[in-house]
């Protein structure tokens, strides 16, 4: 074998042992509207869509089974699945006002509306829990737009205008949980000691009694009601 050869087989063989760039991560990158391959991670600063049908995690949050993507609806806050609300209208002679279970209210609503369809979602970030952040679409309709329309969800800054325009619209109308009164979901978040499913309504009436903030209108003040302990 000449010298020529011997060397042409080398460098033939170095080349193969270079590892190759990785082309699918700067398809992503580049694609802003291609689909999320299965089992890939998105990036978390260029948009990405992801697209597919879903399960319905709880009023906010969808679940992607093909690719095994958790996508969160950006911009807005609901209510978790074990949190109550209240109906601030007195029935009888009743002390507690009429518990409402807004975080299962939320998720049906949110879960009504997706039904079989196809969701796509525009990703743009990663929320604190690692769960994507995006805007999600049904049939042309934003997911989040809806969820404020119907009084099921809050603006979480930043958000577009016409977001806020729905939110007050709704609270207006006193839709969803705009016509109870409920706890502000961030203070229920970090107050919460049982977040089961199996939480007593009792135990949110006791933090409403202690709120810091809200989100309702004040139709009746909790102040001042007997004192129970939040399990």
């Amino acid at each position: 074998m000449t010298t020529v050869a011997v060397r042409s087989i080398v460098a033939a063989l170095l080349l193969t042992a270079l590892p190759y760039p990785v082309h699918a991560a700067d398809i992503l990158r580049d694609q802003g509207s291609s689909s999320v391959a299965a089992g890939s991670v998105p990036d978390s600063s260029p948009r990405t869509k992801i697209s597919g049908r879903t399960s319905v995690i709880d009023g906010q949050t969808l679940w992607f089974p093909t690719g095994r993507h958790k996508v969160r609806l950006a911009s807005i806050d609901a209510c978790e699945l074990p949190q109550w609300s209240y109906d601030p209208r007195r029935h009888g002679g009743i002390e507690i006002p009429k518990p409402v279970p807004c975080g299962p209210l939320a998720k049906a609503w949110l879960k009504r509306t997706v039904g079989s369809a196809q969701v796509t979602c525009i990703v743009r970030s990663y929320d604190a829990d690692g769960a994507l952040l995006g805007h999600c679409s049904v049939r042309g309709r934003d997911l989040a737009l809806g969820m404020l329309r119907v009084g099921w969800a809050r603006v979480n800054s930043p958000a577009p205008a016409e977001y806020l325009t729905w939110q007050n619209y709704a609270i207006s109308a006193r839709h969803g949980m705009w016509a109870t009164y409920v706890l502000d979901m961030p203070e229920w978040r970090r107050k919460a000691v049982d977040r089961t499913l199996t939480r007593r309504p009792v135990a949110d009436f006791n933090l409403l009694a202690e709120r810091e903030s809200e989100i309702s209108p004040p139709f009746e003040d909790a102040r001042g009601r007997p004192k129970r302990t939040d399990r």
